[in-house]
């Protein structure tokens, strides 16, 4: 038995951990179950809605694409023996067709709706709060806070794998694919939640009613990178910024709980850096977290499903 393994048993939701389904030449677990349906519930959205949608042909071939390249993960992971070399290609693997099923969920955003929903977001907050909350918070735009705000919005791609890392190190590959799975669960809700309300953000809706730019230093100017070449339209509720830092930083406790404590500052502040920054509205955020909480909280029945299913 590795050294905490007797530990880890205590840990609540240790008996979750998903069980691995053999078949030829792969080890089919949970999250991989999990990815792969989310890629076939994109590819049967674009046959569904072809017409309105630019490109369906392209979207398929780069979900046959990755799903293929995934699957040759798979069974590559299965003939490395080492299990850091296994864990650091696990991670890469499902970080990088994650990050494409977000990408290839976006022209599929209005597919159902007649338009962008901004409108009813922007009615919601403002009878909530007596103004919009990201044209509000101007007054307070400073190049020392902007910095502060966009560092941590940044670090939140760092923190993504690193964390991953730290908690496979020290609880080893089972806990590895519990961290994952919740984040994929994450990432799928997040996209079923730009389909079923599209909503654009407030750069592309509102860009006209911000006065005061948002200057500061080096991650000043990589967050403005980000809103004018990476930042896509859409995408924004819920916002996966916020579901998934709501993801790492339950599991930061359950596994790395120094780390949890460490983290606090930067976690707290990615959430409000969302909507200082202008990539989200306050709504988003806050449904953004309310769904990292959802999903860390059905994760454990998830998996004990896919026990049962699998016949272990």
């Amino acid at each position: 038995m590795k050294a905490g393994e007797s530990e880890l048993r205590g840990l609540r939701f240790a008996d979750a951990y998903g069980r691995s389904l053999d078949l030829p030449g792969l080890g089919l677990q949970a999250l991989d179950a999990l990815v792969l349906a989310m890629m076939l519930l994109l590819a049967a959205l674009i046959v569904l809605r072809a017409p309105r949608i630019h490109g369906p042909g392209s979207l398929l071939g780069r979900i046959a694409f990755w799903g293929l390249l995934y699957v040759a993960s798979l069974a590559l992971q299965r003939r490395l023996k080492a299990p850091s070399w296994r864990a650091l290609l696990r991670l890469g693997t499902v970080q990088l067709v994650l990050g494409q099923v977000y990408l290839i969920s976006h022209p599929l955003q209005l597919i159902f709706a007649s338009g962008w929903q901004d409108e009813k977001v922007l009615r919601l907050e403002e009878a909530l709060f007596g103004a919009q909350p990201t044209v509000w918070l101007q007054r307070f735009v400073t190049p020392v806070l902007t910095e502060w705000m966009m560092f941590c919005y940044v670090f939140y791609l760092v923190l993504y794998p690193a964390l991953g890392l730290l908690v496979c190190q020290r609880w080893g590959e089972k806990a590895l694919e519990d961290y994952l799975f919740v984040l994929a669960l994450a990432n799928g809700i997040c996209i079923l939640g730009f389909i079923a309300c599209p909503v654009a953000g407030p750069l592309y809706y509102m860009a006209d009613r911000y006065t005061v730019p948002l200057r500061g230093w080096f991650f000043a100017s990589v967050g403005e990178f980000l809103h004018r070449d990476v930042h896509l339209v859409g995408g924004n509720l819920p916002s996966p910024h916020c579901a998934i830092t709501t993801v790492m930083w339950l599991m930061a406790y359950r596994y790395r709980r120094r780390a949890f404590w460490l983290l606090a500052p930067v976690m707290a502040t990615i959430y409000v850096s969302t909507f200082y920054g202008r990539f989200h509205y306050v709504s988003d955020t806050l449904i953004g977290i309310a769904a990292g909480l959802a999903v860390a909280a059905l994760a454990p029945g998830l998996l004990r499903g896919w026990n049962r299913l699998t016949g272990e």
